[in-house]
């Protein structure tokens, strides 16, 4: 495993990822697409296929995204927005 870019690292606060263990994969998917600038979503197109990304977005968007950044996904992954529920939203209006 080959340590994080630091302009990639700074979103995980020091921890290691090991991009062969699935959940640090997904964890990479879910911050970067989150919070993740040019240079970080460019390293993460090159570390995880954009088959798995999208994958985890069809998936797991709804749970793991704002509002905001489930609706840019979806029109760049060109999928409906997923919606987080009804209980989500009344509780979390921004979710």
């Amino acid at each position: 495993m080959s340590p994080l870019p630091p302009g990639v690292a700074r979103h995980f606060a020091g921890a290691e990822l090991d991009l062969d263990d699935l959940r640090d994969r997904r964890l990479a998917i879910e911050r970067l697409l989150e919070d993740g600038d040019h240079d970080d979503l460019a390293w993460l197109g090159a570390a995880i296929p954009s088959a798995e990304i999208r994958a985890w977005f069809d998936g797991a968007a709804a749970r793991r995204l704002s509002r905001r950044s489930r609706w840019f996904w979806a029109a760049v992954f060109g999928r409906p927005p997923a919606r987080a529920g009804a209980a989500a939203e009344a509780l979390w209006p921004l979710a």
